[in-house]
């Protein structure tokens, strides 16, 4: 079955997003134990501690990816996204990670990254990789990106736009906030 045009294409790194969803379910049961043992201000203020965690390993290991629209290419960082034009795409390659090079900047991409095992492998020349080694995926991804960019590159406008991850960046200020005014209340 062929893709329809108007569908995005979204691409992460697996592996960090299970270990990211392990902990931030390690926290909810530290959470919930907390609601149900410790009643105090001490206990607000680990409540909060594990909540900036939680926010950290989402922010760290589940929000970062690439995806790919018929508009533009949407590159979601730790805090920030960059919407970037098809037509403002000068190169793409693969270090660690994806890096999406533009006349005026160059934005690496950590939602697709190269795991250290398969750049040994390829190093050394040992064992042949599987097709779903993180350099096969990573290479899929720049050549989905090329193709994209030849596809829609003449017809996309507009500028590079960068913006914080407004959410996020909250939530641990109103945590952190709560955690300093649970400590001075004690």
């Amino acid at each position: 079955m062929k893709p329809k045009a108007s569908e995005s294409e979204r691409y992460l790194s697996t592996s960090n997003r299970i270990t990211g969803v392990v902990v931030m379910a390690i926290g909810v049961i530290g959470l919930i134990d907390i609601v149900l043992e410790w009643r105090t201000l001490g206990g607000l203020e680990v409540a909060a501690l594990i909540g900036i965690l939680m926010v950290l390993a989402y922010v760290g290991l589940v929000r970062p990816s690439v995806t790919l629209r018929p508009e533009n290419l949407l590159i979601r960082n730790h805090i920030r996204d960059h919407t970037v034009p098809w037509g403002k795409i000068t190169d793409v390659d693969v270090t660690d990670i994806l890096r999406v090079h533009t006349e005026n900047a160059r934005l690496r991409a950590p939602g697709v990254q190269l795991v250290m095992r398969d750049l040994r492998k390829q190093r050394v020349g040992g064992r042949k990789l599987s097709p779903e080694s993180s350099i096969s995926r990573a290479e899929f991804v720049v050549d989905r990106i090329d193709n994209h960019v030849n596809l829609y590159g003449q017809s996309s406008e507009g500028e590079v736009v960068t913006s914080w991850a407004r959410p996020e960046l909250t939530i641990v200020a109103v945590l952190a906030v709560i955690a300093v005014l649970a400590e001075f209340l004690r």
